[in-house]
């Protein structure tokens, strides 16, 4: 088992056939870069600099699309953590793919790297909603992918999105159903959001609507988390659902206040250093990257030291994500203070708080106004 101070490591491969027109993410189009993959095992190296001896718990290689990497590609990163850390025997190595980018021998190649759980982005089995959301693939696609992974893999999670124009709660349930019946361990349930900057952004201005309004999705949720727990589903995170032992290992670690390491453009870390915390963010384009690390030894372009109560407050906005919630002294520990008992009793009794002995958590329903909870607390 990991422990507390072990490493999840992060791997951005940035690169997408197609950017989705939600996507607020670091991607950019495909295209060959050699140099990536070396620059990445490179900036593995930088980071054990950093660290020092650290067990890593899980590696997870997102992005982008990391399933347009090669099974020897995604070796090299693996054995590359390997050389400098020590790779727990039982560490969660996990891929993002895409239905689109299904492939047999490439999957079988990722598993015989060391790969033992596969994340495939199906977003819907709808057509017309996969049309919608820029999708490169189709609900048979989505379906047949699904029925892959869960040859291949030891553990399967998929991602669905809910809450784009057109959706009805009939529809939603149509998805869950073939979610539930494919297998797959974990389901991770996202409400379409409109992100600043981005091509839904811009049709949401001309009125051309692509999300449902704010109370139909809230309606969705709740169907979500009633259909997804009575399946057997464990509601661990705002928008995460997990059959026993099939958490995401590598998320927890954030959500936790775990360190982490982050390789690829763009990507952020966290790492506690002699009782100080750091905060890092990679240079965002693959030229600007690999150039970093040519000259630095390491891809970071930010790296700040966390004050106290950014840290304490970075640790109770990603702690009350999770069914477990935060420790209390843990929080007072950082922050040097506690937090308001009288704010924590008045939101207990609305029922959106649960307090048991040092723990704090948000309740159901205080997991449908997490921002108004957080803010409340934070605020005093």
């Amino acid at each position: 088992m990991a422990k507390p101070d072990s490493l999840a490591v992060y791997v951005h491969w940035p690169y997408c056939a197609r950017i989705c027109p939600y996507c607020d993410f670091n991607v950019y189009k495909q295209r060959e870069d050699d140099r990536l993959l070396k620059a990445i095992c490179d900036d593995v190296a930088g980071w054990r600099q950093m660290s020092g001896p650290r067990q890593v718990s899980s590696i997870h290689f997102g992005g982008g699309t990391p399933s347009l990497m090669s099974g020897d590609d995604v070796a090299a990163v693996i054995k590359s953590v390997s050389k400098h850390w020590t790779l727990l025997p039982d560490a969660e190595i996990a891929i993002e793919a895409n239905p689109q980018d299904m492939d047999k021998s490439r999957w079988e190649d990722y598993q015989c790297a060391g790969i033992n759980r596969l994340s495939l982005g199906v977003q819907s089995f709808h057509d017309a909603a996969l049309t919608l959301l820029g999708r490169d693939h189709d609900g048979a696609k989505g379906r047949a992918g699904l029925e892959l992974a869960t040859a291949i893999f030891p553990s399967v999670s998929l991602d669905i999105i809910f809450g784009w124009a057109g959706q009805s709660e009939d529809m939603l349930q149509e998805d869950l159903a073939i979610a539930l019946s494919s297998g797959a361990q974990h389901i991770s349930a996202y409400q379409l959001t409109i992100e600043e900057g981005t091509a839904f952004a811009k049709a949401e201005d001309r009125g051309q609507r692509r999300a449902v309004n704010s109370d139909k999705s809230a309606g969705f949720y709740e169907a979500v988390t009633k259909t997804l727990t009575g399946a057997g589903f464990e509601h661990y995170e705002v928008s995460n659902f997990a059959k026993p032992s099939h958490r995401s290992r590598h998320n927890l670690a954030y959500w936790q206040g775990r360190d982490y390491a982050g390789m690829g453009p763009g990507a952020h870390g966290r790492l506690t250093v002699n009782g100080a915390r750091m905060a890092s963010v990679a240079e965002l384009t693959p030229a600007a990257y690999q150039a970093r690390i040519s000259e630095r030894g390491t891809g970071i372009a930010e790296l700040e030291t966390l004050s106290a109560l950014d840290w304490a407050e970075e640790y109770l906005l990603m702690g009350l994500r999770i069914e477990e919630g935060i420790s209390l002294a843990r929080f007072k520990a950082l922050a040097g203070r506690e937090l308001p008992q009288d704010v924590i009793t008045a939101l207990a009794n609305d029922g959106l708080l649960i307090r048991r002995n040092d723990r704090l958590a948000a309740s159901p329903a205080g997991r449908m106004v997490l921002n108004s909870v957080t803010e409340q607390l934070l605020l005093g």
